[in-house]
C-alpha cells in the first residue's frame, strides 16, 4: 500500500496531531503554504508545490531549502495549488491519497476540496480528508466493513449522490435495513459502532462518511 498526503493551507488549528500519521504516510506533498506548516510540523516535504503567494521571501526560502523537490507556478493558473498537488500525487500511483488543511476558513474553499473526494474517486484511488475532528471520505455502492476509531468516534452517512438506495448498518448502535435515503436527510446522522467493527451495505449512489470527535 503506498501512501501520499497533501498538506494545505487550512487553519493551522484545525489540522490533527501529524506525528500519529507519520508512519503511515509514504510521501509527504505541500501545496504552496501547507509545505511550511509540514515543516513546522518536523515534516520535510518531498514535493512543495504552488505559487507560494501567501508566503513573504523568508519562508519561501525555507521551503524552498529544506522541500526535497520544489516546483513554483505562476500566480495566475487554471488550477488551484490542492490541484496541482492532486496532480503530482497522481504521479506516484498511490493506493490512498489523505489531504490536511484543507477545511475550515473560506466556505466555498471547504466545499469544492470535500469535492475533490469524488475527482480522487474517479481516479479509482482512496480520498480521505482529516482534520482535528473529522475524517471524511466517499465511498461507492457495495459491501463494505468499518472500524471503531477512538479519535473520531461518530459516525455519520451523509448521501452525496440525490439517493442512496439500500442502505444497511450492522453492527451499530442504530441499525439500519434496506433504508433509502436523499438529501437533506437526517436519518443516519451521528451514528456508533457498539463493537471494534461493523458493517454497511447499499445498492446505488456514494455516501459521504463522516467520522468525528465533538470537542
Amino acid at each position: 500500500m503506498r501512501n501520499v498526503a497533501i498538506m494545505g493551507n487550512g487553519p493551522k488549528e484545525l489540522i490533527p496531531d501529524l506525528e500519529s500519521y507519520q508512519n503511515s504516510i509514504d510521501v509527504w506533498i505541500g501545496a504552496d503554504r501547507g509545505s511550511l506548516i509540514l515543516i513546522e510540523n518536523g515534516i520535510s516535504p518531498d514535493y512543495a508545490v504552488g505559487d507560494f503567494d501567501s508566503m513573504d521571501e523568508a519562508d519561501k526560502e525555507k521551503v524552498y531549502k529544506q522541500a526535497k523537490s520544489y516546483q513554483l507556478y505562476p500566480s495566475e493558473k487554471d488550477q488551484t495549488d490542492l490541484e496541482i498537488a492532486l496532480e503530482q500525487a497522481y504521479t506516484l500511483q498511490p493506493d490512498t491519497i489523505y489531504l490536511f488543511g484543507v477545511t475550515g476558513g473560506r466556505l466555498d474553499h471547504a466545499l469544492i476540496n470535500i469535492q475533490l473526494l469524488h475527482v480522487i474517486m474517479a481516479q479509482h484511488i482512496r480520498g480521505v480528508i482529516i482534520d482535528r475532528q473529522n475524517q471524511l471520505e466517499l465511498i461507492g455502492a457495495g459491501n463494505h466493513e468499518i472500524r471503531h476509531d477512538h479519535r473520531h468516534p461518530n459516525i455519520s452517512f451523509i448521501p452525496y449522490t440525490q439517493h442512496v438506495e439500500g442502505l444497511t448498518l450492522e453492527g451499530f448502535y442504530y441499525p439500519l435495513v434496506e433504508a433509502s435515503i436523499a438529501w437533506g436527510s437526517t436519518l443516519c446522522i451521528s451514528n456508533k459502532l457498539i463493537l471494534n467493527y461493523g458493517t454497511f451495505s447499499f445498492k446505488e449512489g456514494i455516501l459521504l462518511i463522516i467520522k468525528s470527535c465533538d470537542e
